[in-house]
């Protein structure tokens, strides 16, 4: 899709208008594979560390609204702490918002998606945001606001309907004023449409490193954290074109991982002793340089610390890695940032844009052969959903996922 020909404001606003109201239709067509039963199972945190699968009665279904069968969804890092701390206060919650599915009932006004391409029965879909709360986050905002402040599915308040989040048998996507995204992927393999939200995350860090003038192609580029954020950013960044790329961990399989994902070097912090032998080693790697723009992809404050110094003068810096508050970092503001002139910008979670270029990047990455998909590294049905949890919080894989039979 040509995003630069198309009137992105117009379909926002022909789209949420259409899905206006939520009287139920009279009843909604079944999936090919049979009829719609009556009851889902839900994943529900009820407690700290401790899902319940409950069971809810499918709502009726609105004449703008969907019911999707849930296929998979990965487990998240905002996940794993909402299930070991509940920071948010939300339980009872169903959690869940990497996910996706295949519509098996539409309301008779859905007609399109997000992006205006048409959906019908049988369509896989991903959700995104769900701006009711603040109209301006659109499509055409570009990345003047990202989606700090909407909902998603997966992280709302329980209430009546139940199915609001992706571990469970199905999901139920609201229309009308609740605000709704959602997108047409049918063109996408399962493990890529699961990878889509948490690649969402990495595309929108990418485009904000860009607006500093630093970031090209030739540029020697440090990432540090090769979790599945860092791991993302280091394909990203090969897909553009960027070849210069250093990874920087403390495990030697994720180190491995980030050459087959893209990366040029590789160093391991638990070989040298002090900032100043690491960043002499991040140097050494770039042939006697320091990189010219670095990616900060941990929840370290000590790794933010440190990472200024891998970065030279008049260099750029991306920091993503704190999606909750990871505490405070000491730096020293003369040498860090101002005598060194630093351009640092912060990144945190994606516009509806970057939905779209996702999709693009997952078929680039697997066209060049980069194994995305084997960011998967584990599976669990959803009776096993606890399990799913703790195998995310025990960081024995990289991305953990639900998925469903």
């Amino acid at each position: 899709m040509d995003m630069n020909n198309i009137n992105i404001e117009e379909i926002v606003k022909q789209v949420l208008s259409g899905m206006t109201g939520n009287a139920p239709a009279a009843a909604p067509a079944p999936a090919a594979g049979g009829a719609i039963p009556k009851t889902a199972r839900v994943a529900v945190l009820t407690e700290k560390e401790h899902f319940e699968l409950k069971e809810y009665p499918i709502p009726p279904l609105g004449d703008n609204d969907l019911l999707v069968k849930v296929e998979g969804c990965g487990v998240c890092g905002t996940d794993a702490h909402e299930f070991k701390r509940d920071p948010f206060g939300l339980i009872p919650v169903a959690l869940g918002h990497e996910g996706t599915g295949e519509i098996v009932a539409m309301g008779k006004n859905v007609k399109v998606d997000t992006a205006g391409k048409p959906v019908k029965v049988g369509d896989k879909v991903v959700t995104c945001m769900i701006f009711k709360d603040d109209p301006e986050i659109t499509m055409f905002d570009l990345n003047k606001k990202n989606v700090g402040g909407a909902d998603v599915y997966g992280l709302l308040p329980d209430d009546d309907i139940h199915l609001n989040g992706w571990f469970s048998d199905y999901i139920f996507i609201r229309g009308g004023e609740f605000g709704s995204t959602f997108f047409n992927v049918s063109d996408l393999d399962l493990d890529s449409r699961i990878l889509i939200e948490p690649c969402a995350v990495l595309i929108h860090a990418v485009e904000r490193a860009k607006t500093t003038g630093i970031l090209r192609f030739n540029s020697r580029v440090v990432v540090q954290g090769c979790g599945p954020i860092g791991l993302i950013c280091i394909a990203i960044l090969r897909t553009m074109g960027v070849q210069n790329i250093c990874a920087v961990d403390g495990e030697q399989k994720r180190l491995d991982f980030a050459k087959r994902m893209g990366a040029d070097m590789t160093v391991n912090f638990k070989d040298h002793k002090g900032i100043e032998a690491l960043a002499g080693a991040v140097k050494d790697a770039f042939g006697g340089h320091l990189a010219d723009f670095a990616f900060q992809c941990t929840g370290s404050p000590i790794a933010h610390a440190n990472i200024y110094k891998f970065i030279r003068n008049g260099g750029g810096l991306c920091e993503l890695g704190f999606f909750i508050n990871g505490g405070d970092a000491t730096i020293n503001p003369h040498f860090d940032i101002c005598s060194k002139e630093i351009t640092i910008v912060g990144s945190w979670v994606y516009t509806l844009r970057d939905y779209v270029t996702t999709f693009d990047f997952l078929k680039r990455a697997k066209g060049i052969g980069l194994p995305v998909a084997e960011l998967i590294t584990d599976k669990f049905p959803l009776e096993e959903i606890n399990e799913a949890l703790k195998t995310n919080l025990a960081m024995t894989g990289l991305k953990i996922a639900v998925v469903n039979k």
